[in-house]
This record gives C-alpha cells, sequence and structure tokens, in this order.
C-alpha cells in the first residue's frame, strides 16, 4: 500500500502535549493520527462527539425567543422588514 504525508500545523503546547499522552499509551503521533483517521473512515463521520456549545449571550438570547414564541402580546410585530426599518428611522 502506497503511504502519503500529511502536514498539520498545530500549537506547539499541544503537540507535546499529544505527544507525552500517545507515549505514554506506547503509541507515536503518525500511528495516533492513522488510528483516527481509521476509525473515522469506519464510522463514516468523527468518531466523536462534535457541538458546538452556546456561550451565555448566545443562552439568554434563545431564551428570549423562547419567551417571545410563547408570549406573543408582549411583543412588537412587524409585517415587513420596511416597516420595522422605518420605526427604527424614527427612532434614530
Amino acid at each position: 500500500m502506497a503511504s502519503a504525508n500529511i502536514n498539520v500545523r498545530v500549537d506547539a503546547e499541544l503537540k507535546k502535549k499529544a505527544e507525552e499522552l500517545f507515549d505514554d499509551l506506547g503509541l507515536n503521533m503518525s500511528t495516533a493520527i492513522v488510528m483516527f483517521l481509521k476509525c473515522a473512515v469506519s464510522r463514516e463521520g468523527i468518531p466523536f462527539e462534535v457541538r458546538r456549545v452556546p456561550n451565555e449571550t448566545t443562552k439568554e438570547a434563545l431564551a428570549e425567543y423562547a419567551k417571545m414564541l410563547s408570549d406573543h402580546d408582549s411583543y412588537k410585530r412587524y409585517d415587513s422588514f420596511e416597516e420595522l426599518l422605518e420605526e427604527v428611522l424614527e427612532d434614530a
């Protein structure tokens, strides 16, 4: 089987910590990366959960949006973007 090179730039401290971990596991960096790639291919995806965790500002915005959906009468509505823009410009 022919081999190919992969060049990856990572933070020096991350590389050092990963090398120490892999060394403790009896692996080198290349073997660990090959293991990751094989696992990803066999699972047809990233072999661990990848998700975005909202920060506090986003959590607050989502909570406000949920409140807006449940209490329509407490929030002003517009029939068009132009209507909203007109009011914003009047207040400016």
